[in-house]
């Protein structure tokens, strides 16, 4: 039987004729919808649909949250799978600079992950966050939307994501209001074959298509410097030379980088990472005090602290916590990679060892990719790390034997 447009219309903006299970609303009494998915695995359209129903049934206002505003407004909003592409004629919501509103009255904000505090004051019934898993302050973002997700009798929000294994992500599988649902890439029939044959066939089976491909979880990133294999425990044993390195921040205040601060000590041929003393917000003093504290409590031989952004302050700031401690001043004269690899090239042939604890260190240094940062934030950790263990393996600096 033919069907006049207006039933093709019907029929074509009816979700239900179209998703696949994995794109609709779990069953159950969730607070969080998890959609975990491949490249092209139709979470966009899941959920702009989500957001689609939810404003028909009146439920407003919506936070729209994306890692930017830029890809806020581009994907989630104006995409070709977003939210002005799944609405028929007579439901379709107008945008006007960062809000959309229905013609119901049904208002959604468009705000950005990049900026957490840019959710003090708003309040939402509803939200979708998109793309959580590449947020670059990803744990702050998510928090400061809890707060605000506060109206309504059911408040309830959805998240999508390629997945990547960061403390969010984690922290979301693990929390028992929230409810997951998975989609392979291949699993959308709707994508072009020319696609699927080129890029999914080539990639099936391997570890970056497992993971963005199949939306599996995978402990390692794929092009992260080191892998949780390279960490060996530490079995005890007399050390040398100890170091506590410093990777200072350009200012002071609560929206700053970290000052990393991390010791390690010689052992024989290699080295034993002993504690990451990484502070956070870390005024001048306070680092300071931090580091000092650790040279004494590890009686170590010297201070080493990058000084490209603050030259003789960094020495002068440790001065004045105790002008007795040595400091080694030393500048960065490659980039955060190019640094990272020799010191990476130590740990794949076993030269460095871990006492247990540093489990912030080791997700950001399995987290730290070409770009230079982990988890899309500074690698302050992983700096300090570097700094120590070229001071003691890689500047052929000799050992002189101490107990632990």
């Amino acid at each position: 039987m033919a069907l006049d447009a207006r039933d093709l219309d019907k029929l074509y903006f009816d979700w239900l004729t179209w998703a696949e299970p994995a794109q609709l609303p779990p069953a159950g009494d969730w607070t969080t919808w998890l959609m975990i998915g491949g490249r092209g695995a139709g979470k966009t359209r899941a959920g702009a649909e989500w957001v689609r129903r939810l404003a028909m049934d009146g439920v407003t206002p919506i936070a729209l949250v994306g890692q930017t505003m830029t890809e806020a407004l581009a994907v989630m909003v104006c995409g070709p799978s977003g939210l002005l592409s799944v609405h028929p004629k007579a439901e379709m919501p107008v945008l006007r600079d960062k809000t959309l509103t229905w013609p119901n009255g049904v208002t959604a904000s468009v705000l950005s992950a990049s900026n957490p505090e840019g959710f003090r004051g708003p309040q939402f019934a509803a939200a979708w966050s998109d793309e959580i898993g590449k947020w670059p302050q990803a744990e702050a973002a998510w928090d400061m939307l809890q707060f605000g997700l506060r109206l309504g009798k059911r408040p309830r929000q959805m998240a999508t994501t390629t997945p990547r294994p960061t403390r969010l992500i984690r922290r979301l599988l693990d929390d028992p209001q929230t409810a997951v649902t998975r989609q392979r890439t291949d699993q959308n029939r709707f994508l072009a074959r020319g696609f699927l044959e080129r890029v999914v066939e080539r990639y099936r089976g391997t570890v970056l298509g497992r993971q963005e491909l199949d939306g599996e979880l995978i402990d390692d990133d794929p092009g992260a410097l080191w892998q949780r294999g390279m960490f060996m425990p530490f079995a005890g044993g007399e050390t040398g030379r100890v170091i506590v390195a410093v990777d200072p921040p350009v200012t002071g205040t609560a929206r700053s980088d970290a000052c990393g601060i991390v010791v390690a000590a010689r052992v024989g041929e290699g080295a034993v990472v002993l504690e990451d003393c990484t502070l956070k917000p870390a005024a001048p003093l306070a680092w300071a005090r931090r580091a000092v504290a650790a040279f004494h409590a590890h009686k170590a031989d010297a201070i080493v602290a990058e000084v490209n952004q603050g030259g003789d302050l960094v020495k002068a700031v440790i001065a004045q916590v105790d002008p007795s401690v040595p400091v080694r001043a030393v500048h960065a004269n490659r980039g955060k990679w190019l640094r990272a690899e020799p010191v990476a090239a130590l740990y794949a042939r076993g030269l460095v060892r871990h006492v247990p604890g540093l489990v912030a260190l080791e997700d950001e240094m399995c987290s730290f990719g070409a770009d230079g940062r982990s988890d899309g934030h500074s690698p302050d950790r992983v700096d300090a790390l570097v700094w120590a263990l070229t001071e003691l393996l890689l500047n052929q600096n000799m050992p002189r034997v101490r107990g632990l």
